[in-house]
């Protein structure tokens, strides 16, 4: 893991999800490149990934990283440092269900939606990677359900009502 500073002003943390050895195969051969999946985030409510292609897999990394930072969306996370509400994330066929917990539960999650939650800034939280198993779209599909919460304060403002009324 390797700090940035991006042009917001947010330390980001970035971390490698997966590299892969892809082929195109032409008249002369064989061309072999890498693409590099990359998770960024400040471990206080902000995350992105981006997808990186090139000849070498540095930079690889390098541009998975700028896109990356591109890509970055502002989470709510509640005061026991865990998503408001439960929430499936849907991209593709990879299916990932995001719970609450309570305090001192830590972070219950696989590889790659692990990586995401962490770089995000949560502390308490269980999920359950459905479906597809691959890494790039267990990765969005993470993103997509975290680009979705709501805090209880929006939910009211859109019906109209006071947070007291919500919770009752």
């Amino acid at each position: 893991m390797r700090t940035n500073i991006d042009a917001n002003g947010l330390e980001l943390e970035d971390k490698v999800v997966t590299i892969k050895r892809v082929t195109k195969v032409v008249k002369g051969g064989r061309n072999m490149r890498f693409t590099a999946l990359v998770v960024v985030g400040d471990k206080k409510g902000h995350v992105g990934c981006g997808l990186g292609k090139a000849a070498e897999v540095p930079e690889a990394i390098r541009k998975g990283k700028e896109a990356a930072m591109k890509n970055l969306i502002e989470l709510p996370i509640d005061e026991n440092g865990s998503v408001p509400h439960d929430y499936i994330g849907k991209f593709g066929s990879a299916t990932v269900l995001m719970k609450r917990s309570p305090e001192g539960t830590g972070i219950i999650a696989g590889g790659p939606v692990r990586n995401v939650l962490e770089l995000a800034g949560f502390k308490n939280i269980r999920t359950k990677s459905l479906g597809s198993n691959n890494k790039q779209n267990v990765v969005l599909a993470t993103i997509e359900g975290l680009k979705n919460l709501k805090t209880p304060e929006q939910v009211a403002a859109a019906r109209g009502i006071s947070v007291d009324q919500l919770t009752d």
